[in-house]
């Protein structure tokens, strides 16, 4: 309970506040994303080497540098690019998430092995590095960033049409059809917002460790969807809140950093993780069927 202690697990639980929020999105329209790991290690390894290594165009012998916030945004914007093409495959295809998102994390994660070669990208600068392990205000900065995401993404959901139309097609997509709600637009949008979120947590892991690691963002996925279930968003669709969420990361955190606290082995953390999204699970539809 000491507040160093306590500042690390919410430094640590931003990156997946940040992938979980637009998950919440996904999940709410009844879908599912298992590429945001993926997308996370791919945008995190081509926002480093934009950053230290530019772009060169050897045939027109050009060479392009990225600023810090120009590297950011490249990524954000490919992460978005992503999570578009996801609900592209969805939509025009009618392939269920699940398969099509599956496909994307495999995708992804070759490419950001292609792209990295196996190699770490370090030593990105101190401006950089600030972003993950600086301090505003007495408050970590990638705490701050996460709350950003939180309070946009709540906006979205309780203050917007978008919002109610997310929530009307995870509750009856066919109702929402009927109602003249464009179904395939706004899936779009949330799988696009979903990839951009997962861009956002690859800067943070980046700048925190000051070098894309060829296998980040693994597990990530898993992490996001524990919390979504956790935080009390319905696998269904149509019912759960982003604040649900942001309890159901600050959980797993904090889960995670007491089982490293009592030394327990690493193999039964993940036994121990298991069990709790399976009975949050077994919760939810104890929940659906009372109602």
């Amino acid at each position: 309970m000491t507040s160093t202690n306590l500042w690390n697990v919410l430094r640590q639980i931003s990156v997946n506040v940040c992938i979980s929020v637009g998950m919440t999105l996904v999940v709410l329209m009844a879908g599912i994303d298992l590429s945001v790991g993926s997308i996370l290690g791919l945008t995190a390894a081509i926002c480093a080497g934009l950053l230290k290594n530019g772009l060169v165009f050897e045939s027109m012998n050009l060479f392009v540098g990225f600023t810090v916030l120009g590297a950011i945004l490249a990524a954000m914007l490919i992460g978005m690019a992503l999570g578009l093409f996801n609900g592209w495959v969805i939509t025009k295809f009618a392939i269920p998430p699940f398969v099509a998102t599956l496909a994307m994390l495999t995708i992804a994660r070759g490419l950001t092995m292609l792209y990295t070669e196996g190699i770490p990208i370090s030593n990105l600068g101190p401006e950089f590095e600030f972003i993950g392990s600086g301090w505003i205000l007495g408050i970590p900065v990638p705490v701050w960033i996460s709350l950003i995401m939180v309070l946009i993404v709540v906006f979205l959901t309780n203050k917007t049409t978008f919002g109610r139309f997310i929530y009307a097609i995870g509750g009856n997509e066919r109702a929402a059809f009927l109602s003249g709600i464009s179904i395939n637009k706004i899936k779009l949008t949330v799988y696009g917002i979903a990839g951009m979120m997962a861009a956002v947590g690859g800067v943070l892991v980046t700048s925190r460790l000051n070098s894309a690691q060829p296998n980040a963002g693994m597990s990530y996925e898993l992490d996001s969807i524990a919390a979504v279930v956790i935080g009390g968003t319905s696998l269904s669709g149509g019912v759960g809140t982003v604040t649900g969420t942001v309890i159901g990361a600050v959980i797993i955190g904090v889960l995670n950093n007491g089982l490293v606290l009592l030394d327990v082995s690493p193999f039964w953390q993940q036994v121990v993780k298991g069990i709790v999204i399976l009975l949050a699970v077994i919760i939810d539809k104890m929940n659906q069927k009372n109602k």
